[in-house]
This record gives C-alpha cells, sequence and structure tokens, in this order.
C-alpha cells in the first residue's frame, strides 16, 4: 500500500504564503486539465507560515468518500513514525535518537525539539498527516523563522497525504489535506485496512497537479518496491519524477538491492528507522559490531549508525525530542567509517523489516510481497 506514504515539501494544509492571501488548496479554478503544461513550476522558494486553511465548503467540492467509523486514530503501523525527522541538507545527515510515535508526545515539546533542531543545524523536517504533529512542527518553524534565525527557503519540509483510495483528482486531494477531525484508516472488523482498487498512478497525477500550482514543490513515494517505482517512472505522460523513496533502511534491513535501483534511477533514498530496533533480543544499538565501531572512533552507536548511511548517499530520518540526542545526532561530519567499518555494518543484514504494516497485507499494492 506504498501509495498512502508519498512525501512532499510544504503541505498545503499547513501553509499560506506570507506575503499573498490563503491559498484554498480546494479552489474550483486551482487545479490545471491532466495533460496540461508541466513547465509551470511554482517559484524557487515559497515563503510560508504553518496555518490549517479553511476546510472547503462540502456541498461545493467532490466529496471525498466517508472514513468507517470503526477506523482507530494512531494505528500499530504508523507508531514508528518519527515526530520531527531533520537533517542539515537534503541528501546529507540527519537528526537524533529511536523514533518517538507522534502521540507520544507532547504538542509543546514537539515544537521545542524543532527549535532546538533549528539552532542546531537542521534544515530538514519530515511530516505526514498520519503523525499527528504537523502544527507544532510549524509552530517551531514560525517561530525560528520569526526570530531571523532561518529563512522558509532554506528549509525542507516534506510530508505525507491521506491514503489514496480517496484521491482522483486534485480538487478531491486537496479537499481531503484540509479536513481535520477524521479518523485515519478505514478499517473492517478485523482491524484490516478496508482496500481500494485506485490506481497510484492517479494519485501522482493529483500530486502533479499540485507541483504545477504550486502548493509543493516537489513529489516522492514511500515504501515503493522496485517494481512499482518502475512502473512510475514509465507512466506515460509523466510530468514529475519522484525525488526520493521513503524506506526503512539500517543495517538489520540494508536494503542494499532497492538503494542501487534507485539510485540508478536517479531517484534520492531516505531512511526512516535507522537506528533500527532489536533481532533475536539485540537491538541494533546495543549490536556488538556498531559498539565496537563507536569506541573506536569515540562516537556514540547512533552516530554510527547515522554516518553508515550518509556514505551510503542516502538520507537519513531518525526522530527525537531529546535536546542533547538532536545535538549530538547532528555531530557527524567531523570522521569517517572505513570501508572495513562500512563492510562490517553490512554484514550485520537479517533482512529484518520492523515496519511490515500488517493491517495493510491485503492490499493490491502492498510493497513487501517481493524481495525489493
Amino acid at each position: 500500500m506504498p501509495a498512502n506514504w508519498k512525501t512532499f515539501p510544504a503541505p498545503a494544509w499547513l501553509c499560506k504564503p506570507i506575503e499573498n492571501s490563503v491559498v484554498h488548496a480546494a479552489s474550483q479554478s486551482g487545479c490545471p486539465e491532466r495533460g496540461a503544461s508541466s513547465h509551470l513550476r511554482p517559484p524557487l522558494a515559497l515563503r510560508l507560515q504553518p496555518i490549517r486553511i479553511p476546510v472547503p465548503d462540502k456541498t461545493s467540492q467532490s466529496a471525498c468518500p466517508p472514513r468507517n467509523s470503526s477506523s482507530q486514530s494512531g494505528s500499530p503501523a504508523f507508531t514508528f513514525q518519527p515526530l520531527s525527522d531533520c537533517q542539515p541538507s537534503p541528501g546529507t545527515s540527519s537528526q537524533s535518537q529511536p523514533p518517538v510515535a507522534s502521540a507520544a508526545a507532547s504538542p509543546g515539546k514537539v515544537t521545542e525539539a524543532v527549535k532546538v533542531a533549528i539552532d542546531a543545524g537542521y534544515r530538514h523536517f519530515n511530516c505526514a498527516y498520519f503523525y499527528h504533529n504537523e502544527k507544532e512542527v510549524g509552530a517551531g518553524i514560525r517561530y525560528k523563522i520569526k526570530e531571523g534565525a532561518v529563512r522558509r527557503e532554506d528549509l525542507f519540509i516534506a510530508s505525507k497525504p491521506p491514503h489514496p483510495e480517496w484521491i482522483m483528482s486534485c480538487s478531491e486531494l486537496s479537499f481531503c489535506l484540509s479536513h481535520p477531525g477524521v479518523h485515519d484508516l478505514p478499517l473492517d472488523e478485523s482491524d484490516m485496512v478496508i482496500p481500494g482498487d485506485t490506481d497510484f498512478l492517479d494519485t501522482w497525477e493529483a500530486m502533479e497537479d499540485l507541483v504545477i500550482i504550486g502548493l509543493v514543490k516537489n513529489i516522492g513515494v514511500s515504501n515503493f518496491n522496485h517494481e512499482q517505482l518502475e512502473r512510475l517512472l514509465n507512466k506515460p505522460g509523466l510530468r514529475f519524477k519522484p525525488v526520493t523513496n521513503q524506506i526503512e533502511c539500517h543495517p538489520y534491513l540494508t536494503q542494499k538491492n532497492l538503494i542501487s535501483f534507485c539510485q540508478s534511477r536517479d531517484v534520492s533514498v531516505t531512511a526512516y528507522r535507522p537506528l533500527g530496533g532489536s533481532c533475536e533480543g539485540v537491538d541494533l544499538i546495543d549490536d556488538p559490531v556498531i559498539q565496537r565501531i563507536a569506541k573506536e572512533h569515540s562516537k556514540s552507536p547512533a552516530q554510527i549508525l547515522i554516518r553508515f548511511q550518509i556514505q551510503r548517499n542516502v538520507i537519513v530520518i531518525p526522530g527525537s525530542i531529546t535536546p542533547s540526542h538532536i545535538k549530538e545526532n547532528i555531530q557527524v561530519f567531523d570522521f569517517e567509517l572505513t570501508q572495513h567499518d562500512m563492510d562490517n555494518i553490512l554484514s550485520l543484514d537479517r533482512n529484518l523489516r520492523l515496519a511490515t504494516f500488517t493491517i495493510t497485507k491485503n492490499h493490491k499494492d502492498y510493497p513487501f510481497h517481493i524481495e525489493y
């Protein structure tokens, strides 16, 4: 079900231009015709401040299908996601300690964590509709912009829309993204996702429209396997390539083949859950190999795991709300792992997938039925 987790900066339902009027994401004239010119790019940097745009009048829009009343907010399949994943620049470093569910931290802590991260040098923030933290992340960013510590154009803000079963047009996508206060996932009586037959290529077209009208600057995918990514890249009339594929990646799941495939197609890779978890009672942070390498470099195990991904040209996005961890984990540019270190870390691969999204295994686009 990979199309559920598309990534793109500056989510329309969080932001409005500072110097202009509110962009109503679902305005009837805002969506380009399918097949319209793709050369109408948004400005290089949209100066944005966080705000939830007004919910459109349901009677004047294409209604989004109602979500099942039995849906449960914050289902286990999504609780691993990071709070506010940051990195100094798209394509290099990362933030912090093991991923924390957004429900596990108070809004004030998330906002303060963003402020600390910006002061420490982070410039990449990873959000999502499902994390329920976008308002708090936006508040921290807005505070630091107003303070003069950072400019909006220096920040790369990623987010994801809700599940694509509802997304068939630009207006419907915008309507869903701006409609707060509803459950996250439609579930059946067995707590499995109620699957639909939406083609993720249709979802992608709706997202391309958002780029053209200037609501987002880039779009990408998450959890796509190589067959799904190839299908998207070969889509007739593709207007925008995905800039990244956000996947689980750590030494217990090195994703060597998928990373090679993505990079060969000029699609960057973003690693979520890079600090891993437990395997056979051993936590990745406590793995003897990681501990030994950390000791040799006088670094923390987390710093070794972050540096490992950087040297693979992989973007890293673990999350933390702990100031000391946030500051520590950006200190990864004053050392380099040897090839011997890299080989030893790669040898830890156990094909251990921690985020299996079991409630979506019945979906036609479940991405983990093949090797990579």
